[in-house]
């Protein structure tokens, strides 16, 4: 640059202010004994996402172990519910809740619903254990009694009625799911493939 064009510059940028910096943020050492991934890790464990499951871990009352779970929301017709109570939906779906805490159930519970209705499953079976043998009989009749409640708080869930004896009998219980948004428009785009227009 020539001086001509140092104080053509000059000149311009004699009524202009510097805009001020943001501070800088200070990076603390990295401690000897915590790696950074270490780091991260513990950082991502102090930040836990608000708990999304909504199903109540108290005041729950155990059941019998022989107590037959039935339940039916409104609207299920009567056909439906009848093929479900004699097991005549495949499982398309299973989860085991033996040796499991009331804690670890109710979580598992609400994944495997909340799943189970993503991928368009309709019919599931859930394993809770009757209760008979004598070191788990007070843990087991409570998982039922659990089940039997969490399941009525579930939206997604339309009705559920215990298994059969091939299906584990009054230890398991059948679950009738609604229909996912993504199986309804295929519902429907079949329904509409199927239809003739008269003109």
């Amino acid at each position: 640059m020539s001086a001509d064009d140092d104080d053509l510059f000059r000149d311009e940028m004699a009524g202009v202010t510097p805009l001020q910096r943001e501070q800088r943020v200070v990076r603390r050492p990295v401690s000897a004994n915590k790696t950074a991934l270490e780091h991260r890790r513990s950082a991502a464990v102090a930040e836990e996402l608000p708990d999304r499951n909504k199903l109540t871990d108290t005041s729950i009352a155990p059941l019998d172990p022989w107590y037959v779970l039935s339940f039916k929301r409104p609207g299920v017709q009567n056909g439906v519910f009848r093929k479900l109570k004699q097991g005549r939906y495949e499982a398309q779906a299973r989860l085991d809740l033996h040796r499991m805490t009331v804690e670890r159930a109710r979580r598992e519970i609400f994944e495997f619903v909340e799943q189970s209705y993503q991928y368009g499953v309709r019919s599931a079976l859930i394993i809770h254990g009757k209760g008979e043998t004598r070191p788990e009989r007070e843990r087991a009749s409570i998982l039922k009694g659990c089940v039997d409640h969490w399941l009525r708080e579930l939206d997604i869930v339309q009705a559920f009625h215990s298994a059969l004896p091939q299906h584990g009998g009054t230890g398991a219980v059948y679950v009738l799911l609604r229909k996912s948004e993504e199986k309804k428009r295929e519902a429907r785009e079949q329904f509409a493939k199927g239809r003739v227009s008269l003109d």
